[in-house]
């Protein structure tokens, strides 16, 4: 039994498709979530789903000790983020190497990096004229958006893409791939 914790600072709509693809599954179990924002609808999530929810600040992040017991104790086996907006600390990459796994609603190296995320993303994308877009899987590093990337979907952008629509294709791409690419990963490592 492969043992999750998803981490994210949002709506949570991700961590959700996520726990109900898995929900019914032998091998992989969501066993906690966890946030850095209490006010995160992720925490409503999680208690509609009865996940165990950790906050944490940005400081116990950084410092890791305190949050490092707590994947202990849950027996976490990879983490899952889904909308986490913190760097991931050092001593937690060295911890979970090559088990930290990050979803980027854009085709990186394109559109990565610090502040790159959500609505900043997809302003700079249209704004750029970009002629497609897609979503990227990848294994978290000590610099953001660029370890080693696991899988990418692009599609073609209409002339006529507006924020809007390019939010709705980005997120239409992360629930119905984002669960399929994290049970994939996790059974070829």
């Amino acid at each position: 039994m492969k043992k999750l914790a998803i981490f994210g600072s949002g709506a949570g709509s991700n961590a959700e498709n996520i726990c109900v693809y898995f929900n019914k599954s032998s091998d992989i179990k969501l066993v906690m979530m966890c946030t850095n924002r209490k006010d995160a609808f992720i925490v409503e999530r999680a208690k509609k789903l009865k996940i165990p929810m950790v906050f944490t600040s940005k400081t116990e992040l950084e410092n890791f000790d305190d949050l490092a017991k707590i994947l202990v104790k849950y027996q976490v086996d990879y983490i899952i983020l889904a909308g986490f907006l913190l760097k991931i600390p050092s001593k937690m990459i060295e911890q979970y190497p090559n088990k930290i796994i990050n979803i980027h609603p854009a085709l990186l190296p394109k559109y990565g990096g610090k502040g790159m995320y959500g609505e900043n993303i997809y302003k700079a994308v249209l704004e750029n004229k970009e002629t497609e877009s897609g979503i990227s899987v990848h294994f978290v590093n000590q610099n953001y958006d660029e370890g080693k990337i696991i899988f990418q979907k692009s599609f073609s952008l209409s002339p006529d893409e507006n924020l809007e629509s390019l939010t709705a294709k980005i997120h239409e791409l992360e629930q119905s791939l984002y669960p399929k690419i994290i049970e994939k990963t996790l059974f070829s490592l």
